[in-house]
This record gives structure tokens, C-alpha cells and sequence, in this order.
């Protein structure tokens, strides 16, 4: 697609989003891997009166993201794992890139929402909690955390791809895990969302 024809499509839900509040999210994938394009559509509709909202890993170097977060309303940036070590165990990947566009976006004023998977042996310790507090704190613009349960409901991609699962045997967390992490973040004078 191309962004006018994008553009075009979205400007048919204008009264709707003006009604509801709404706006446009772009999500993925990652979206900061096709950075001019997002940056475009996102400049497209901020010209229309269209709020935008970015959703990402923040997996891109700063030179890629500052282009797309100038044209952002709001930040919806996933912290798969505050520790950088366990990021990288986690995911395969350096954690450093989502702190950095995490303070790119802090400096520029945007609003964040942090995205937190609770993954039961993985991000559910309370050691991890502070550290995702102590993140937290330190980016002024971040206005609530959210706190996702892990589930399995994508697990099917990874066996019609002939991958080994590499959360095998995990399960969701339970009630009371995530209500303890939603204390130790409010305790800490977080908004959990």
C-alpha cells in the first residue's frame, strides 16, 4: 500500500474517531522497521486532526525512531525485560535499544504507556518488578504501565513454522501474581493500568 491510499481508507473513519476520541495505531510486527513509511502516514494523519499512537518494541536505533516519534501523539512501548541480561534470554536481543527510544521519547515530551508481559519464571520476580519500577521513574512522559498476562494463544505459529517453543511448559500467571506486581508498581507510585 502506499500512504495516500492508507490515508485515503482512514479518512473514512474520521467522524467516528472524532466522536470516540480515537485515533490511528500503528502496530505490528514492529513498525519502526519500515520507519519512513510509518513516519509518513503518521505525519498524513496528524495533518488531518488525527490523533497517532505508536506501538513498539523500540527495537530500532534512535536515528530510525526519532522520525516516527516526531510524528507520534503517544508511545505504547513494549519492556519485554527491565534486566539486559535477562532481555537478551529472553528474547535473543540487546534491551538496550527499547531503554534508549524509550528516552528519546521521554526527552521529547511524548507520552508512554509501558507494556509489561508478566511470563511466569521470566519477568515475574519481584527483583524484576523493581527494576522495571525503577525504569519507569526515571521517564518523566510515562503516564501508566500496563500489565499483560502471558498466554499461549500464539503458540500455534511457532508449530506450523516447525520451531521449538521456547516458552514450552510455561502457563499464564495466576491471579494472584499479577496483583502483587500491580501492588510493588502502585507502591512505588506507578499507575497501572
Amino acid at each position: 500500500m502506499t500512504v495516500g491510499s492508507l490515508v485515503a481508507e482512514i479518512q473514512q473513519y474520521v467522524p467516528y474517531m472524532k466522536f470516540s476520541g480515537g485515533g490511528v495505531t500503528v502496530s505490528g510486527g514492529e513498525p519502526l522497521l519500515q520507519p519512513d513509511f510509518v513516519a509518513a502516514l503518521l505525519a498524513e494523519c496528524r495533518r488531518l486532526g488525527i490523533h497517532t499512537a505508536l506501538d513498539s518494541s523500540g527495537f530500532a536505533p534512535a536515528e530510525r525512531a526519532r522520525p516516527v516519534l516526531e510524528q507520534t501523539d503517544l508511545l505504547l512501548l513494549d519492556i519485554k525485560q527491565p534486566s539486559l541480561l535477562r532481555h537478551k534470554a529472553l528474547t535473543g536481543v540487546d534491551g538496550r535499544r527499547p531503554r534508549t527510544t524509550a528516552r528519546l521519547a521521554a526527552a521529547m515530551g511524548i507520552p508512554m504507556w509501558i507494556r509489561y508481559v508478566v511470563v511466569p519464571g521470566w519477568t515475574d520476580d519481584p527483583a524484576d518488578v523493581e527494576s522495571l519500577a525503577d525504569l519507569v521513574l526515571t521517564l518523566p512522559t510515562v503516564e501508566k504501565v500496563e500489565l499483560l498476562p502471558y498466554h499461549v494463544l500464539g503458540r500455534h505459529k511457532w508449530d506450523a513454522l516447525g520451531l521449538p517453543y521456547a516458552l514450552e511448559g510455561v502457563e499464564p500467571p495466576s491471579e494472584a501474581t499479577m496483583a502483587r506486581i500491580r501492588q510493588q508498581l502502585t507502591h512505588r507510585g506507578i499507575s497501572v493500568g
